[in-house]
């Protein structure tokens, strides 16, 4: 199970992830991923000293959410691929950056899909959501 300070609770969180995220879906599942800036990022444009620019988020955990709405089966079925979601997840919390959001959704495919499928989509999924975007032009 997560700790509570690594899950998403209330719905305006989930709500930011989703909008301020990359989406990536693969397979069974869409992962919705909100990176945090990066510190070179964020030093070289602000006006503070760096010290004090990092003394206001102490290391913020990674935290993540599931999204398993009814299409994907009965109450049963939803909450089996919900346990089979957040193990995986807690799994691969530490391979994201310290405070990144993270929201999985299951789509209905995920109610037969394997322990080991899940996996899979779930690291294709994250995989592609950390890639740079491309900008087309």
């Amino acid at each position: 199970m997560l700790a509570a300070a690594q899950r998403l609770r209330r719905s305006s969180e989930f709500a930011a992830a989703v909008r301020g995220g990359r989406r990536a879906g693969r397979g069974a599942v869409v992962v919705h991923l909100t990176l945090p800036i990066s510190p070179e990022a964020a030093t070289s444009t602000s006006p503070e000293p760096a010290r004090e620019a990092g003394a206001e988020h102490p290391s913020v955990p990674t935290r993540a959410g599931f999204v398993v709405s009814k299409a994907v089966g009965p109450a049963v079925v939803r909450n089996r691929v919900r346990r089979r979601l957040r193990h995986l997840v807690r799994e691969r919390l530490a391979e994201l950056p310290a405070g990144s959001t993270l929201v999985v959704r299951a789509l209905p495919e995920a109610a037969d899909a394997s322990y080991p499928r899940l996996g899979a989509d779930l690291d294709d999924a994250i995989a592609a959501a950390q890639k740079p975007r491309r900008r087309h032009r």
